[in-house]
């Protein structure tokens, strides 16, 4: 199993520069083909006073779309064909110009999907249609961090498992990076509270099944102790320093998540490291 096919989500000019430093080392490794995604909004239609179209502003705003749309097509290509990668550009357009939402279609059709992770500030992708890409497209989608640098190298990979049918899909999706890693760490977390598994063998059984493939596993268990199970997972993340975590999204309904927060929504919002996610 590889990645032959990523789909790379690029949503403008300050994401597609730390999407592609991650994105082109993997279709190296892999010798994958990747597909660059944008969308730009379609011109709203104003009228003139006399209520009239507004001719002249949809002009306008259609030449800046496709200036816009242009130009990141052109770094793109740039950028693979000065990196040796086999790609193609697709550049849509939609009522809401979001280039997660809109690549769906073209995501369903891949290995791996590649977003850049929300901005806090609203300088990127919203964290709403990363998780539309996420729970829609039923494609593991790897996200980096808007600020945390990465180059596609993940040596050291931290594994959040619940034993949930979510959990097993984002591990086995993320099998071609789990065997190229050095070292793999699985975290069970309140173990004692799920009864899907037995307390005394969390995390032993998926461990077992990676050891199999050749890579170094090794089992972590931990406590809550009040806090959200995210919080857990992004501590354990800063004070072990992963290159990646994998991870099941939604283990419990999107709308849960929504309304009262979870693990999913917690590393959206604020990963420390690029994180792997399948449902």
């Amino acid at each position: 199993m590889t990645f032959k096919t990523i789909v790379a989500i690029v949503q403008g000019e300050k994401d597609e520069d730390r999407l592609l430093d991650c994105v082109l080392p993997l279709a190296t490794h892999f010798k994958s083909h990747v597909i660059g995604v944008h969308a730009e909004a379609m011109p709203v239609s104003y009228t003139t006073p006399m209520g009239f179209p507004d001719a002249e502003f949809i002009h306008v705003s259609n030449e800046r779309n496709e200036k816009r749309a242009t130009e990141l097509g052109q770094r793109y290509a740039s950028r693979c064909l000065a990196e040796g990668v086999s790609a193609e550009w697709r550049s849509l357009e939609s009522f809401t110009g979001d280039s997660a939402l809109s690549s769906l279609s073209s995501a369903r059709c891949a290995d791996l999907v590649v977003a850049v992770q929300s901005d806090p500030d609203g300088q990127s992708i919203s964290s709403t249609n990363l998780e539309s890409l996420l729970y829609e497209a039923g494609r593991p989608v790897l996200f980096i961090p808007y600020a945390a640098p990465t180059n596609g190298t993940f040596r050291k990979i931290l594994v959040a498992w619940n034993g949930s049918r979510e959990a097993a899909r984002a591990v086995f999706d993320a099998l071609p990076f789990i065997m190229d890693a050095d070292e793999i760490e699985v975290l069970v977390v309140d173990a004692e509270d799920n009864a899907a598994q037995d307390p005394n063998e969390a995390g032993a059984e998926i461990a077992a099944s990676l050891a199999r493939h050749g890579v170094h596993v090794t089992v972590a268990s931990q406590r809550s102790a009040g806090l959200a199970v995210g919080t857990v997972l992004e501590n354990h993340a800063v004070e072990t320093k992963p290159d990646l975590i994998v991870m099941g999204a939604y283990s419990h309904s999107w709308l849960r998540e929504f309304l009262f927060g979870g693990v999913t929504r917690t590393l959206l919002q604020s990963m420390p490291v690029p994180t792997f996610m399948s449902r």
